[in-house]
């Protein structure tokens, strides 16, 4: 059984709705979807954190509102991953060198 992560705020026990992510070279704050993985200098925030979220003076906040239709794997999204998963399962022979054809090292580029 998977686990849910929770909001990262100290002492706050919720279910994580949403993900932080500073990017500090534009000074901004991005709170979106809840991303799929948990991901190092990420923050995972519950509802209400979430709609209470502030960033450092003179930071924008940027909040990417999910697609309420990509919120559930549609059927098209599970034939996809279906196919894929056959795909990778596939093996590929080694292609073999044409007869007459050689490799040739490439040339140094010190002189």
């Amino acid at each position: 059984m998977a686990t849910k992560r929770r909001c990262t705020r100290t002492a706050c026990s919720e279910p994580a709705v949403a993900t932080l992510t500073y990017v500090y070279a534009d000074q901004t704050a991005v709170l979106g979807p809840l991303a799929t993985y948990a991901e190092p200098h990420t923050y995972d925030l519950c509802a209400a954190h979430s709609q209470r979220l502030s960033a450092p003076r003179g930071w924008d906040v940027l909040r990417l509102a999910p697609d309420p239709a990509t919120l559930e794997p549609s059927h098209d999204d599970l034939l996809a991953l279906a196919d894929a998963v056959r795909e990778a399962g596939k093996q590929v022979p080694d292609p073999e060198p044409s007869p007459g054809l050689r490799l040739v090292p490439a040339p140094d580029d010190e002189e």
